[in-house]
């Protein structure tokens, strides 16, 4: 088992060297299971949010240290093909910020709500987040390695969150919460230019 304190240095080292926000349209390649899987640890925005629903289903616990994640990726990839038909999702750039701020606050307050609610809260963020991935592969390619590519980046981040929260246990129930501060911070950055 890693040490906590490896852990959780891992995830804020991968959170620092995390570039800006060019998790949008029309930035990098977008046609295979290595642009897909690195698409996630390009950007600030990306990394915090993935991260965060780890936090936020560790600090959970029970069925929501599965449900929450695998509803994120699920509702990633059903608006990665909304993104890829060219179906109209509104506020997408807005609600990916808005859920950088939001699940941070959700892990920095130790958000308890039922398991239900959180999937209906990380579902809405997951569409703005898939959407923005589908929108971004072009009509030539086929698009599904791209989109396995970034579900399985998302899915690992989520562990990286999931393990560096239970790795602290209890006691050090308080940095989880820290880095979601973090999160949200990063959030406003990112909506005011600042980051």
């Amino acid at each position: 088992m890693i040490p906590a304190k490896r852990l959780g240095l891992a995830a804020i080292l991968l959170m620092a060297a995390a570039m800006p926000a060019y998790a949008h349209v029309g930035i990098g390649t977008t046609s295979s299971f290595t642009a897909g899987f690195m698409h996630p640890l390009s950007g600030l925005d990306h990394m915090t949010v993935m991260i965060a629903v780890g936090l936020w289903a560790a600090l959970k616990g029970g069925r929501a240290i599965w449900a929450w994640p695998a509803a994120f990726v699920g509702v990633m990839l059903a608006g990665a093909a909304l993104g890829m038909a060219h179906v109209p999702v509104p506020f997408v750039e807005p609600g990916i910020l808005a859920s950088v701020v939001a699940l941070g606050l959700l892990v920095a307050l130790a958000v308890d709500l039922p398991v239900s609610a959180g999937v209906a809260i990380l579902g809405l963020f997951a569409l703005f987040h898939g959407h923005a991935h589908g929108t971004e592969v072009p009509e030539n390619a086929g698009g599904l390695e791209y989109m396995a590519g970034f579900a399985v980046a998302t899915a690992l981040l989520h562990a990286v969150g999931i393990a560096a929260a239970l790795g602290l246990g209890t006691r050090f129930r308080g940095l989880a919460r820290v880095a979601g501060a973090a999160c949200a911070a990063i959030g406003l950055g990112l909506a005011f230019g600042v980051v």
